[in-house]
């Protein structure tokens, strides 16, 4: 990707991906996902991304023998889309889930309201809200650890205690085929939840290469994980 931005991994997720893919991933206006199909980005182009770690509450940091741990547990973090699951029979050995995936960023958009009645004689003001979900997805968890079914089963690596602080994480990926995928679920605004509530999750399909830890405050690279 030739603008620079989208090298940045210090920037916002939100505006990383509308900078390098604005017309793949516009929230803000909620326009048809696959619009301009012939400008989506394509099979093999590279790019950091940072990890909302404050959606992954696998994630932890703690002292441990005179430095600091830092792991992300992947026990939970499952793509449960149709094109994620396993294509017949699933072994000890595999996940019925092949795809993993990183929380990238959660919009919050509010559409507006109406009247309606959905118990019979109360008029109500029904809301429409709308959230949209962005997420990283990589079949190749076990290129970087061997498969346990232990909770703590995840990226895990440990740095001085010269460091203190917030860490962050960022995730370098080359995307793969078919590079974007897009789910929908609606719930319907009822008596005891006045609201309409759209749900949109919107994943970038790729093969990961490397994960980053980094003060949050810096860019100092604390450490990398590698396949």
């Amino acid at each position: 990707m030739s603008d620079p931005v989208c090298r940045v991994s210090r920037v916002s997720p939100f505006l990383l991906l509308l900078a390098c893919f604005p017309l793949v991933l516009h929230a803000e206006t909620g326009e048809q996902f696959f619009a301009q199909q012939s400008l989506h980005p394509q099979p093999g182009q590279c790019m950091d991304v940072q990890v909302d770690l404050s959606a992954s509450p696998g994630f932890s940091q703690q002292p441990l023998g005179g430095a600091t741990e830092l792991r992300y547990r992947m026990g939970f973090n499952n793509v449960a889309e149709g094109w994620s699951w396993h294509d017949g029979p699933v072994s000890e050995q595999e996940d019925y889930y092949q795809f993993k995936y990183f929380p990238l960023q959660s919009v919050l958009e509010e559409r507006g309201e109406y009247l309606a009645e959905d118990k019979i004689g109360v008029e109500q003001t029904m809301h429409r809200t709308w959230r949209y979900d962005y997420f990283l997805a990589f079949e190749n968890l076990y290129d970087f650890y061997p498969r346990k079914t232990d909770d703590d089963s995840g990226f895990s690596t440990r740095v001085t205690s010269e460091w203190s602080g917030e860490a962050g994480m960022r995730a370098h990926a080359c995307l793969v085929a078919p590079v974007v995928s897009e789910s929908t679920t609606f719930w319907k605004a009822t008596y005891g939840k006045p609201t309409d509530f759209t749900l949109k999750k919107r994943y970038l399909i790729a093969h990961l290469e490397t994960l980053h830890f980094f003060p949050q405050k810096t860019a100092k690279v604390l450490a990398v994980i590698k396949p």
